[in-house]
């Protein structure tokens, strides 16, 4: 048992904070024993077709459209790859106040870190159901993750999925989906 603790440390599994004990040790005996990756990828062996940032807006527009019909209207959507996960920043909400003549317009933007441009579907998903939020609920507060639920009844299972693969990218930097995680090419990186 005591190994488990040791490999639960928190730079480890920063990423986890706030979730039980018994969690942690399983996660932590995961990536004591390199399996993590293996764990995540038999869970979601496929990555999203969403590559680019008009496929972005369009999906994410979808969303809207089946949720949020009297949002207001987004303006700009993008993969982003500034947003630090360090930062603890997976995508972002902003709203761009400008006076046109006597008017005040505001810009809904959302920009979702690059790191789930080669994600499972589902990663997407709960991102931008996240992001999307926002746009009623600013706060992370009962009613946005009501919200969140709303749109991915699976949200919170989701939430704590990626934040199991970013303690995965921690351990070892290894990305699961996309380029990068195809076999053979990793020797080229």
């Amino acid at each position: 048992m005591n190994s488990v603790v040791n490999h639960a440390s928190p730079q480890r599994l920063k990423f986890l904070q706030g979730y039980p004990a018994d969690t942690l040790a399983q996660v932590a005996q995961l990536i004591a024993d390199q399996q993590l990756g293996q764990w995540l990828q038999n869970k979601y062996p496929d990555a999203h077709g969403v590559r680019t940032d008009k496929a972005l807006f369009e999906y994410l527009q979808g969303l809207k459209a089946s949720y949020l019909r009297g949002a207001e209207p987004l303006t700009k959507v993008m993969f982003d790859s500034k947003l630090q996960v360090v930062q603890h920043a997976l995508g972002t909400h902003t709203a761009i106040s400008r006076v046109q003549g006597n008017k005040l317009k505001a810009k809904r933007e959302i920009r979702i870190a690059a790191l789930f441009k080669e994600s499972p579907p589902e990663f997407l998903r709960m991102i931008s159901v996240h992001e999307l939020a926002h746009l009623k609920a600013r706060a992370h507060d009962k009613a946005f993750y009501q919200l969140c639920c709303h749109m991915e009844p699976r949200y919170h299972q989701l939430e704590f999925e990626v934040r199991v693969y970013l303690c995965h990218l921690e351990a070892s930097g290894a990305r699961l989906w996309g380029l990068q995680a195809q076999p053979g090419l990793e020797a080229l990186a």
